[in-house]
């Protein structure tokens, strides 16, 4: 049965083989991961986890507070979501409220769905009426999945990622 639970170090190695079937260099959509997160050695994946901590109530680099949880079973990491605390410019037009990405070994399962589900709650806590979500019009998976959780599509847009539909969750 999966978990969303915060970042650990304790799955270091799981996280590294997820990384590998996704592709070094490769975004993973709700990881936090940037392009200079050194996250090989263990003291690296440790600097790493403890900012994605840390942005729970801190902006960084122009980064919004967010919400990092990982989709685990058991030992085995599974994917992520990410819940921004609030939208800036960049985020109203193209990345929105929320996140998620799972290692392609682990897709279609319902996971996506299931982490979304989850990470609703944690929306409300925060006194968000409603969440942004975006994804590119050539994912029709993961617009399925926003769908299935009440989002409605506000429009179709060009953005500096890509063409993406953005979709509005109400909650």
């Amino acid at each position: 049965m999966p978990e969303l639970i915060a970042p650990t170090t304790r799955l270091h190695a799981s996280w590294i083989a997820s990384r590998d079937e996704w592709g070094r260099g490769v975004h993973q959509d709700g990881a936090g991961l940037r392009a200079v997160d050194e996250v090989d050695t263990p003291d690296g994946f440790a600097r790493w986890v403890a900012r994605l901590h840390e942005a729970e109530g801190t902006a960084f680099d122009g980064w919004v507070p967010c919400t990092f949880r990982w989709i685990v079973e058991g030992d085995r990491y599974l994917g992520a979501i990410a819940l921004r605390h609030e939208l800036n410019d960049f985020l109203l037009d193209a990345g929105g409220h929320i996140g998620y990405g799972v290692r392609p070994s682990a897709r279609g399962r319902g996971l996506a769905g299931w982490a979304l589900a989850g990470i609703l709650p944690e929306a409300r806590k925060l006194g968000l009426a409603r969440v942004l979500l975006t994804c590119k019009v050539s994912n029709p998976a993961s617009a399925r999945t926003i769908e299935r959780a009440g989002g409605v599509l506000e429009d179709v847009r060009d953005t500096e990622l890509g063409t993406l539909r953005r979709y509005w969750i109400t909650l």
